[in-house]
């Protein structure tokens, strides 16, 4: 009887454990979603969360990533081509969901408040400027229909945006009137043409004041055809309540000598400049104010105005400004690939070397943490690849509970809640830092350090890079699971061979095409069209390639897969067919045109990194798709 009870006891616990798991798994976390409509709402909340918050996790939605195989970031590329990539993905595809949480850990649990803002980049002014374009993945599109995107929504109503190098331009087309911080150096020498110049102006409007207090209340009586005629002769108009006055100029330096006039002249005026179309100043309007404190109010709804005006032009990009400014630690999730899609999207153009893109977004953003580049500290992960499958793993190896705290209450009128991959980002830096013994403290004071702890795991986007700088055992096989660091001049790209064939038949052609095949290789396809062959020897790939200019006159069988079509190039060739932007659908034909561009012009590429850290079983098998 005893026994049975424990025996029902036993059940009764896994059961209870089970429900518990699947509820769980059904579980839907809150997740605030903001659109054109609640978004000043929301980022007050927004600005409030970030200032009491120590990370911030981000996760986009895009449009698309990469349209071959071989376009994604793969561990043959160095951090140069891996850049070239998501340069290119960047300038492609568009942002249509952009995830942020700011969150908190302390001890197993996580304080986090999940926004997810909903974009669209359109013309918001109607000014022709930015004219938008991108491409659409129907594979991406299909998976955001499945989870309920509403794309209608999207277009009319979500939060549009600038880049910082688009607001300045955009600001100029659209013409507002903007207060004048320009000062005239006082060793500036007033030329004839300068002193005309003022003077004429000084004359038009002592003559305007004067105009203006003649036709007060003391002479009401005048015919109105009379009133409308002097305001035409001197240009007068109104600002508002307040009459003002319109003085053209030609030139920058004209803008300086009336600015600086009207200061001398009287405390009543206030100088706008407008804005011209191309750029730079088509004209200075002069404001009457009626007293000191009329000035100071009118000063104030000015920059009331335009702060207002800034924030409708920057749109999101406001929410890249608050998380720029919190100089907090940011944590995302293939940051190369996303940080890439912000720099372009919210700063400016994408700079052409991963050198200037690193240097440039660390002035944004210091402290950029990357999930994936943690994971790698567990351990070789086979096939752990997205968020899901990483919590997967780490949940059925290592006891890291982590509770999740949401200060979001649940919208039940959401049929699907967007944004939980920026929820999984937050839980999986938690567990990782349970499990590495990493005590994500708050920062200290000075905003600028990030904790000792965290500072060896900052701002590498290089995905497949270890921060092991320990020698390499030269002993190490390259098929264990250990991965090992290999020089690119020991890669070589092979093209050309029969179709159909896989990796492991091009393995055994190669055995016996060559003796420098009798030492130890590997052969991966990076695509369907083309092989990659990574040489353990040094100085092996050197004699393959001189093997194959030569025609394979050292070996029958070589010489016969040459006549068939087979070609071979170095590293720097996929280098070249990466920088120049060659993204063929098959990489056969993206090194043909590299070859063919190399041979046209004798310039030399560039020299970066010359190491990738080579794990066979990270590359895509083709042969399994």
């Amino acid at each position: 009887m005893i026994l049975r009870l424990r025996t029902f006891q036993k059940r009764f616990l896994c059961t209870q454990i089970s429900n518990h798991h699947h509820s769980n798994r059904r579980r839907r976390w809150p997740i605030k979603q903001v659109n054109k409509t609640n978004f000043s709402e929301a980022l007050a909340e927004f600005k409030t969360h970030i200032h009491d918050s120590d990370f911030v996790a981000v996760s986009l939605q895009k449009t698309g990533s990469y349209s071959s195989p071989w376009h994604r970031v793969l561990p043959v590329d160095t951090s140069d081509t891996a850049y070239f990539k998501a340069k290119y993905a960047a300038e492609r595809f568009q942002v249509l969901q952009f995830a942020v949480c700011p969150f908190s850990v302390r001890a197993s649990k996580v304080i986090a408040h999940p926004y997810n803002f909903h974009l669209f980049p359109r013309d918001e002014f109607k000014i022709g400027m930015p004219s938008y374009s991108f491409s659409c993945q129907s594979s991406y599109l299909t998976s955001m229909a499945r989870e309920g995107f509403d794309f209608n929504a999207c277009i009319y109503d979500g939060i549009s945006y600038l880049s910082r190098s688009q607001e300045s331009a955009s600001i100029a087309r659209i013409g507002n009137l903007v207060p004048s911080k320009c000062v005239l150096q006082s060793s500036s020498a007033l030329s004839v043409a300068d002193a005309v110049f003022v003077e004429r102006i000084k004359s038009r409007v002592k003559h305007w004041i004067n105009t203006i207090k003649d036709t007060g209340p003391k002479n009401e009586g005048t015919d109105a055809l009379i009133k409308s005629l002097r305001k035409l002769i001197l240009g007068s108009e109104q600002h508002g309540s307040r009459p003002c006055l319109s003085i053209d100029v030609c030139s920058e330096r004209q803008v300086q000598l009336v600015v600086e006039m009207l200061r001398d002249f009287s405390d009543d005026l206030v100088p706008l400049l407008s804005p011209a179309k191309g750029g730079g100043t088509q004209a200075v309007r002069v404001v009457l104010t009626g007293s000191k404190e009329d000035r100071e109010t009118f000063e104030r709804e000015l920059q009331n105005l335009e702060e207002e005006q800034n924030k409708r032009v920057r749109g999101f990009r406001e929410v890249i400004d608050l998380i720029s400014a919190s100089q907090k630690p940011v944590v995302a999730h293939n940051s190369l690939n996303d940080f890439s899609f912000i720099y372009s999207n919210f700063l400016s153009s994408l700079p052409s070397s991963m050198d200037e893109f690193r240097s440039s977004l660390h002035l944004v953003f210091p402290h950029i943490l990357d999930v994936s580049y943690l994971m790698k500290e567990i351990g070789h992960l086979r096939k752990v690849t997205n968020l899901p499958a990483s919590i997967s793993f780490l949940k059925g190896r290592f006891f890291a509970p982590i509770d999740m705290e949401i200060s979001h209450q649940a919208d039940g009128n959401e049929v699907k809640i967007h944004g939980h991959n920026v929820l999984r980002i937050s839980e999986l830096f938690a567990k990782l830092c349970s499990i590495l013994k990493i005590a994500p403290e708050t920062l200290k004071d000075d905003d600028s350090h990030l904790p000792s702890v965290l500072q060896g795991y900052a701002n590498t986007f290089t995905p497949h890079s270890t921060n092991s700088q320990d020698p390499v055992d030269e002993d190490v096989s390259i098929w264990t699971d250990n991965p090992r660091k290999v020089e690119c001049k020991d890669l070589v790209f092979l093209w050309g061979f029969r179709g159909g064939m896989s990796a492991k038949m091009l393995n055994k052609l190669l055995r016996d095409s060559h003796e420098v095949f009798s030492e130890e290789f590997d052969v991966r396809l990076l695509d369907r069209s083309c092989a990659v062959v990574v040489f353990l020897k040094s100085g092996s790939s050197e004699t393959f390639l001189e093997a194959i200019d030569s025609g394979g006159k050292c070996c029958e069988s070589l010489t016969e897969m040459i006549s068939e079509g087979l070609r071979a190039a170095d590293y720097q060739i996929y280098r070249r067919a990466c920088r120049l932007g060659l993204w063929e659908s098959d990489l056969a034909d993206s090194l043909d045109k590299a070859v063919a561009e190399c041979d046209s012009n004798s310039e030399a590429d560039s020299t970066g990194p010359l190491e990738i850290c080579w794990n066979n079983d990270l590359m895509i098998n083709l042969d399994d798709l």
